[in-house]
């Protein structure tokens, strides 16, 4: 029954509006989002309700897993690394009690105490060693740090996957075997990892971090992969287990070099929370200043996958504790084209601020007249191909596919940039950002964010499912908002990106063939070409460092009529899998809004 109320949720389009300037969905942008939030649909915002909801589908698991556990066919043994020092008793007794009670028993607990000086801590190991056959401990002569007891850790290891767990930290009884039933579908796997949450000293748990699937792009922002992660202990062992010198971001630095040995396929994630990481006092879940040193470490883990890649960059610090990648390149030529009708006030806005507020240099403007009829466009569209910007006449009903696959046709620029008529540039370096993005041979489609003349956001990336085919990340919170786990402020990989502002190479283009004229006329018609790049093996990118104003729909409006009802019956049954469960967007977060708030029921949760 859930299932069939879903699919009807997913095929109706009742919660906005379409837009045929390349934009996926629209709603009135004069709409504050104090007013947005308030008319659209209850989702979950508080956590200890999402988790009182849970708990009788984990039950339901649980007791599933326990009749299903003897014919399971691959039950490797999980080594649970966990380094100690000073650690206070109850947290780390809580820690070690948390991996005896799993559900899954084909585990062993492998300890290495980093020469703690608080006597209790030696007791306390050295009791449980004695009691469980299955408990390793390694008792370290001198302290070296989280990577050297990490290290002394794995050589005590001896099953096929590591499970890594801090000592005051929690593992749910489930959280093994919800590892084995993933390695069970996808055997090949060599990275899993989970979603994650804090829990502090009186138990109550808080912050769920509800994380995308496999996005590299944002990895090298921040790190996701963090908690609960299992690799495969021969992957571990062949790039050097961890590194000294990274303490405090050491598993960031192992999941970057472990990402570089293996196939994306072979990462794989589990939308549920599977670990509660301790918010005490002196813990990086508290506070990020606790470790100051950490954010440094990570800088060095990312420069090195840098070099290790011959990728050509530098990092600059985001806020506290994350990192944004800027590119190198050649600068090359880029074409920015605008489909226009009419409106002259807008394009003329629209084209001045190019002109005077844009640092990036080696491009060309060309202009797409889609049969514009007022004396003041054509006298200004004159007056623009006299200052050498490029004018294309593109006669016919507004179809914007074919619009701008007749302006992109004929281009010799490595690089195109669309470019809605209503739209006002806001940081310089804009197109700088683009291009630099674009450039990247794995890269296919980047977007700006965009921001509403009231400082809302309208765009951050577009996911996939929310209200219909897809709606846009973060929609109507403020600019200075930096939206779910900072996301609205990271590059990042999402499934799609808008056309109003959107850059590629015109070697893209050629690959996939354009945009889609036919089915994707005007609705969806980016969304579209997104995810035919990504079919292609190009990864769709968001950046918030190309910042623009865009007045959604100011230059075409709405469309009454059947078109957009085809194009969604279209991306439906070509893209259904995708808008049902899009990667970069965790089934437990809703589709009834653009903001991350909780969904009632997780999407894909299974209790086999």
């Amino acid at each position: 029954m859930f299932l069939k109320s879903l699919i009807r949720r997913l095929f109706s389009t009742n919660d906005a509006s379409p837009v045929l300037n390349g934009s996926s969905l629209s709603t009135d942008s004069d709409c504050s989002d104090e007013e947005y939030r308030a008319a659209k649909p209850s989702a979950f915002r508080d956590y200890t309700a999402f988790c009182t909801g849970m708990e009788p589908l984990i039950e339901e698991y649980h007791r599933n897993f326990k009749i299903r556990l003897p014919q399971i066919p691959f039950t490797p043994l999980i080594s649970v690394i966990l380094p100690v020092y000073n650690p206070e008793i109850q947290w780390l007794r809580a820690a070690i009690e948390s991996v005896k009670n799993q559900l899954y028993s084909n585990w062993e607990l492998c300890i290495a105490d980093d020469a703690s000086t608080n006597a209790g801590v030696k007791l306390l190991l050295e009791q449980y060693q004695q009691d469980n056959p299955n408990v390793r401990v390694v008792f370290r002569s001198e302290n070296g740090h989280i990577s050297h007891a990490s290290n002394s850790a794995l050589e005590i290891a001896s099953g096929e996957y590591i499970a890594l767990l801090d000592h005051d930290d929690e593992l749910p009884p489930h959280a093994l075997a919800r590892v084995v039933d993933c390695l069970n579908e996808k055997p090949d796997a060599a990275l899993i990892y989970t979603d994650e949450d804090k829990i502090d000293e009186n138990g109550v748990r808080t912050q769920p971090h509800f994380k995308s699937d496999w996005n590299p792009d944002l990895l090298l922002g921040q790190n996701f992969i963090s908690h609960l992660g299992v690799y495969r202990l021969s992957q571990v062992k062949k790039v050097g287990g961890f590194r000294t010198g990274f303490e405090g971001a050491q598993d960031w630095d192992l999941a970057l070099r472990i990402s570089e040995t293996i196939e994306p396929e072979q990462i794989e994630h589990i939308p549920e929370v599977l670990y509660h990481w301790r918010s005490v006092s002196g813990s990086t879940a508290r506070d990020i200043n606790e470790k100051a040193y950490a954010h440094n470490a990570a800088k060095r883990a990312i420069e090195d996958h840098f070099k290790r890649k011959d990728i050509s960059a530098t990092l600059e610090p985001v806020d506290r504790y994350y990192w944004r990648p800027c590119y190198k390149h050649t600068s090359p030529a880029v074409a920015i084209v605008i489909p226009t009708r009419d409106r002259v006030e807008l394009l003329q806005e629209c084209i001045e601020n190019i002109l005077t507020k844009t640092n990036y240099r080696n491009y060309q403007l060309v202009v797409a007249d889609n049969g514009s009829v007022e004396e003041a466009t054509h006298s200004y569209l004159d007056t623009l191909e006299s200052t050498g910007i490029e004018v294309l006449k593109v006669p016919g009903k507004f179809n914007y596919s074919r619009i701008n696959n007749a302006a992109i046709h004929f281009r010799k620029e490595d690089v195109i940039c669309l470019l809605n008529n209503d739209t006002n540039v806001i940081n310089p370096d804009w197109l700088e950002e683009l291009v630099m993005q674009a450039v990247r041979t794995e890269i296919g489609p980047v977007g700006a964010k965009l921001l509403y003349p009231h400082e809302h956001v309208q765009h951050a990336g577009i996911l996939l499912g929310v209200g219909g085919v897809g709606s846009e990340a973060f929609k109507f919170i403020h600019k200075t908002d930096d939206g779910y786990i900072h996301r609205a402020f990271l590059i990042g990989n999402y499934s799609a990106v808008t056309g109003a502002c959107m850059a590629f190479r015109k070697s893209v283009w050629d690959d996939v063939g354009g945009f889609n004229e036919d089915d994707t006329p005007n609705a969806y018609s980016d969304v579209d070409f997104c995810l035919r790049c990504w079919e292609n093996g190009y990864r769709s990118l968001f950046t918030p460092y190309s910042l623009l104003y865009h007045n959604e729909s100011a230059s075409r409006g709405s469309d009454d009529s059947g078109e957009f009802e085809k194009a969604t019956k279209y991306m439906y049954l070509r893209w259904g899998d995708k808008i049902k469960r899009d990667p970069f967007y965790n089934s437990n977060l809703t589709l009834d809004r653009e903001d991350f708030t909780f969904a009632q029921v997780p999407r894909d949760y299974s209790t086999r």
